[in-house]
């Protein structure tokens, strides 16, 4: 990655939430780039930031060989702020003292100022009382020496501490959180009043400054994009055409299981709008046999996975000549390839994703998007110029309706759940909820029932309707359509798409870490 030169750097312990400390000081202006604690030494000097924030973590500062941040960053003379467990292990190294399980708080808490700080300049006045989230069973005993108290809570004599002289800052709730209303704010102080970054870290810039890169890099050489359809593959394709004209071709691998009308948009916008050389490989045929009976969701993964792989890679060698493969990397697979938890991040990634290209193909790999998040994506596709329905449309798993089809997938199957997802969103569009709805789709169950439909008697199958609200794709919770909505919708479907005859929707929702469905 790019060394910016106002970069703030985050040690992570192994918090779920750390990305999010990343994309608070992105909102501010500021770029900021995470890197697990193992490395945090190597990533320190490498990247010289003006300043350090050390994330929260499930582990606890009593046990042995927990994590620690490296020594260097505390004698470096440049600001850190420790969140939760990052105050406690700054604290621990720093000669103070850590209780272990012995006051418990999570969730919401309430924390008293106790004094001024520029950690809470124009948000948190002297003897006010303020709302935080909190997540931790160990606490701070015993401050370091030069460390003052700042802000209490019920169960945090320390709740939020400082050693002015140093820099040094520690809060022991999160302000990372949306469950902590004014801590966007409090990290915004962190980076702008405490660090002095300046906060021109902007889209633009970043636009510019990629195509500059990937000029360096490329060179006149050839490059092969995979383009799915989808948000991150195609900002980069325009970013990568915007740099480097005609030396691009992407390779469309259309294989049946996308939602109706995709194909057709994908490839009227790249190759009639942007005029970028489109291979579309009509592969409809391959994948539906190859799937054709299969019950097992993983094993459904990776075959579409696999097939991908091999009718992409016989794509690029009749193209010929290339010699760099240019993918739609974003930043948190980059943490997640680096990440030193493992914990459930693969078993999601393989139910969203259909898995890398192999080494075989012996490619250099470009990747423009690498230090964005999803959210920063949609941003530079705007600033591209791509249509906004394109850019602001929703999540859409690798794999396809294959996941949303539990059970064997045939031909049928999939044509009738394309029908009755077209309807629900072109419902939810004409409602005018699209945008303030984070994902929603339609999912054919595996399982048919008896209905009566005028005088006849039918056996069909039931669709169940997911809408869900998000931040940022971790936590969801479903939407709370009013009956009158979701009477239209089930009866549009019901009427107009031959092969259902019952419409459910589900309304649970989404904790940390949880998959949907298959």
């Amino acid at each position: 990655m790019t060394q910016h030169p106002d970069t703030i750097l985050i040690v992570d312990f192994g918090s779920q939430v750390t990305q999010l400390i990343a994309r608070r000081v992105r909102e501010a202006g500021v770029y900021s780039e995470i890197v697990p604690f193992q490395s945090a030494e190597e990533g320190f000097a490498r990247l010289k930031p003006r300043g350090v924030i050390l994330s929260g973590s499930p582990a606890s500062t009593t046990e042995t060989d927990s994590p620690r941040a490296p020594d260097a960053i505390f004698g470096a003379g440049v600001p850190v702020l420790g969140i939760c467990y990052g105050q406690q292990t700054m604290c621990a190294q720093l000669g103070g003292r850590i209780e272990g399980g012995l006051h418990r708080e999570f969730g919401r808490a309430f924390v008293e100022v106790q004094k001024p700080s520029p950690l809470f300049d124009g948000i948190w006045a002297e003897g006010t009382r303020h709302q935080v989230w909190m997540s931790h069973g160990d606490r701070v005993t015993a401050l370091p020496k030069g460390f003052e108290i700042v802000a209490t809570s019920a169960g945090a004599p320390f709740a939020a501490i400082a050693d002015e002289a140093r820099r040094f800052y520690g809060v022991q709730f999160h302000p990372e959180v949306a469950h902590t209303p004014d801590g966007a704010k409090l990290i915004s102080n962190f980076v702008h009043k405490i660090v002095g970054a300046p906060g021109d870290w902007t889209m633009a810039a970043f636009r510019e400054q990629a195509i500059e890169e990937i000029r360096a890099k490329v060179g006149r050489e050839k490059v092969i994009c995979g383009l799915s359809g989808g948000v991150d593959s195609s900002v980069a394709a325009v970013l990568l055409h915007e740099a480097i004209g005609d030396q691009l071709t992407c390779i469309f691998v259309d294989h049946g299981l996308l939602r109706m009308g995709e194909a057709e948009q994908v490839v009227t916008m790249f190759r009639d709008h942007y005029n970028i050389p489109l291979v579309h490989v009509q592969a409809q045929d391959l994948f539906l046999d190859a799937l054709a009976g299969e019950m097992d969701p993983e094993v459904k993964r990776k075959t579409i996975g696999r097939l991908f792989i091999e009718t992409f890679e016989a794509e690029a060698k009749k193209i010929g000549g290339a010699s760099f493969l240019a993918q739609g990397t974003l930043y948190p697979d980059v943490i997640e390839s680096v990440s030193f938890t493992g914990g459930p991040s693969v078993t999601i990634k393989s139910h969203h994703n259909v898995g890398g290209l192999p080494e075989r193909m012996d490619m250099k790999l470009v990747e423009p998007l690498r230090e964005l998040f999803k959210d920063e994506v949609r941003v530079l596709g705007r600033e591209l110029g791509l249509p906004e329905p394109f850019v602001g449309r929703h999540p859409f798993p690798g794999p396809g309706l294959a996941i949303r089809c539990p059970g064997g997938v045939t031909r049928e199957k999939i044509a009738i759940l394309q029908q009755a997802d077209a309807i629900y969103l072109d419902e939810i569009r004409k409602a005018g909820l699209y945008d303030a709805i984070w994902q929603a789709f339609a999912v054919l169950l595996p399982v048919q029932t008896v209905g009566v439909m005028g005088d006849g008697r039918t056996y069909e199958f039931v669709c169940a309707l997911r809408a869900v609200t998000s931040v940022d794709g971790m936590t969801a919770d479903f939407y709370p359509f009013d009956m009158e909505f979701m009477g239209q919708v089930a009866t549009r479907i019901i009427n107009e798409v031959k092969g259902i005859n019952r419409v459910v929707y589900d309304i649970t929702s989404k904790p940390p870490g949880t998959i949907e469905w298959e």
